[in-house]
């Protein structure tokens, strides 16, 4: 791949425009932690939202997508949009929870529901264990697809990549706080949309492909086009469609679909004006992740099955490129050889803003645990502001550089997705039910968090040393889950719940509905504390009722595009029509409210 001084100019002028913006807000930034980590809690849901779905625009994403395409098809998307349902109960249920809790990082929530020397544990362990190595896990494996592009656009090594990449994203994330990565986020969202639609639209013109009507009536592609998978495959219409809608969504833990809310979420919900805002962001974000942005990336990689039918054909194309890496996830960057001049570098530059919003939040809000919940919470409580903000930015610099180091020994998008999966399996059910069931304790959530981790390592190292046959991913999923699930319902059960005191504090400042917390109403009557009611329109009942609603508008949203792509208006304008009657009611009825 050739860049020409044009796209060279693109690249290096969009550093610029991102190091200038840290450089602006820093003052501000310095000012204190909960301006460097909450942004004052004075954000506007459109910015809010907007850095949500930069966050998750990773340059991994379109590498993950265009893999997928490859070998299930676009049916096997929904592995991962199967997770719109968790991001749907965030937006009616739990956003404004978030915003009413008043914690400064969603850790500190644990010593707001629960009591004890376990609280605090719980608190200070998964800063690490979240803020360190679940998010360095994240980050290397955005890593890695910039080392692929870098490969494959540049003739980069590893190593050269991961420093070119990472310098400039560290130095406005450390100097910009949330301010900084939230205003950069949507110059980047910007650029990242118009390179990906552009490139696809040039690269689906290609004579290779065809247009649109070639590309969807290649032999090679044919096959891939259904939206649901193939009821007659019953293999994969369990793995990537019955156990991500009923089994996945809500008991795994991943980072961007906490169920319940959770993680850079959580902190985009905190850092808004209002508990409005904190809806309104999170709705959008589901809306444009899930409904919106797909598209190009899964043309793409559809186009790509034409041009790179087989991964000996990718080889063969880049022989300089490390075997390891030479993996489906490979062929979008391959794609991009194809660009003319000027479109290459705002492709690449598109790409690097990927790269550089979903890291800069993600060193962002893993400093933000490092801080609040482990430095400030139990090494010195007593450390002034500017202190406070001086480790965060030296943190910001440490988990970049670990990222760096993991990413070298990762092969794949797919891989570590896989990893995340296993590892946060069974757990998601408790971070739902923490907030509308008194009995979930903090033993509840450790020995969930240990039995997941102890499960995911046996799956991955020992038992097939033990002589089983392999398993398939989806039955390692539910295994993981129930035994999970067993594990850390027993230990709820034996073990004590949270003093009285900590709930009914937790009850009057959260206010959360429905039945889970009528033991704690109860006790507070009986005190003659006077119980608040709920808001207007605010009941579980309600939220549910959002909730599968406004699902149904955002896949609506993506299948009607999709039919549209297809050539199928009839059924695409009717789709449209339906998710835009749904989207103006929850709008008006519920955002607006």
């Amino acid at each position: 791949m050739s860049l020409s001084p044009l796209d060279w100019i693109i690249i290096v002028a969009f550093f610029v425009v991102s190091l200038l913006i840290g450089l602006l807000v820093s003052r501000r930034a310095g000012r204190s932690s909960a301006e460097y980590f909450l942004s004052g809690r004075s954000m506007p849901w459109w910015l809010l939202g907007v850095s949500m779905v930069a966050t998750t625009f990773a340059i991994d994403t379109p590498n993950l997508v265009t893999g997928i395409v490859r070998q299930d098809g676009v049916a096997g998307n929904w592995v991962w949009w199967a997770f719109l349902l968790t991001g749907m109960l965030t937006v009616f249920v739990y956003a404004r929870l978030w915003r009413r809790s008043q914690v400064s990082t969603d850790l500190e929530f644990y010593e707001l529901r629960y009591s004890g020397k376990s609280a605090a544990f719980l608190r200070g362990f998964r800063a690490i264990y979240l803020g360190v190595f679940f998010n360095v896990m994240i980050m290397a494996n955005v890593c890695l697809a910039a080392i692929k592009l870098g490969g494959v656009a540049l003739g980069l090594s590893p190593v050269e990549t991961l420093l070119i990449a990472s310098v400039i994203t560290v130095l406005y994330s450390s100097l910009g706080g949330l301010r900084g990565v939230l205003i950069t986020d949507f110059v980047q969202f910007g650029v990242a949309m118009v390179g990906s639609i552009w490139a696809t639209s040039l690269i689906v013109g290609m004579p290779e492909v065809g247009g649109l009507g070639g590309l969807l009536s290649h032999p090679n592609v044919v096959g891939k086009l259904d939206l649901l998978p193939d009821f007659s495959d019953s293999t994969l219409l369990v793995s990537v469609f019955i156990v991500p809608l009923a089994v996945q969504w809500w008991s795994v833990w991943y980072p961007g679909a906490e169920p319940g809310g959770g993680g850079y979420i959580a902190q985009r919900m905190l850092a808004a004006k209002n508990e409005r805002h904190a809806i309104g962001a999170t709705f959008f974000f589901n809306l444009a992740h899930y409904g919106l942005r797909p598209w190009p990336w899964i043309l793409m990689g559809l186009a790509s099955l034409i041009v790179y039918p087989n991964l000996e054909s990718l080889q063969v194309a880049f022989p300089a490129m490390d075997p390891n890496f030479i993996r489906d996830d490979l062929a979008y960057p391959a794609m991009l050889a194809f660009l003319p001049a000027g479109v290459l570098g705002l492709v690449l530059a598109s790409l690097v803003a990927a790269f550089m919003s979903t890291i800069s939040t993600h060193l962002n809000w893993g400093s933000s645990y490092v801080v609040n919940d482990v430095y400030k919470r139990f090494v010195k409580p007593e450390a002034s502001e500017g202190e406070l903000v001086r480790v965060g930015r030296l943190s910001t610099v440490a988990l970049m550089i670990l990222a760096g180091v993991v990413a070298l020994f990762l092969e794949s998008a797919m891989q570590s997705f896989n990893i995340l999966l296993s590892i946060g399996a069974g757990t998601g059910l408790i971070f739902i039910l923490r907030w509308f069931w008194w009995r979930v304790n903090a033993a509840t959530e450790i020995s969930g968090m240990v039995v997941s981790f102890l499960v995911a390592l046996f799956f991955e190292f020992g038992y097939e040393r033990c002589g089983f046959e392999p398993l398939a991913g989806h039955v390692q999923l539910m295994a993981s889950v129930a035994v999970t699930t067993v594990a850390w319902l027993a230990v709820t059960f034996l073990t004590p719940a949270s003093s009285p005191e900590v709930l009914e504090k937790f009850y009057l400042a959260i206010r959360p509905v429905g039945p889970g917390w009528e033991k704690v109403r109860a006790s507070l009557r009986e005190k003659g504390v006077a119980v608040p009611e709920a808001a207007p329109g605010e009941s579980l009942t309600r939220g549910i009722a959002n909730f599968v609603l406004g699902s149904f508008s955002v896949y609506f949203f993506l299948f009607g595009i999709g039919y549209l792509v297809y050539g199928n208006l009839a059924l695409g304008i009717g789709l449209l029509s339906l998710s835009a009657l749904g989207i103006g009611y929850i709008l008006k009825r519920v955002i607006a409210n």
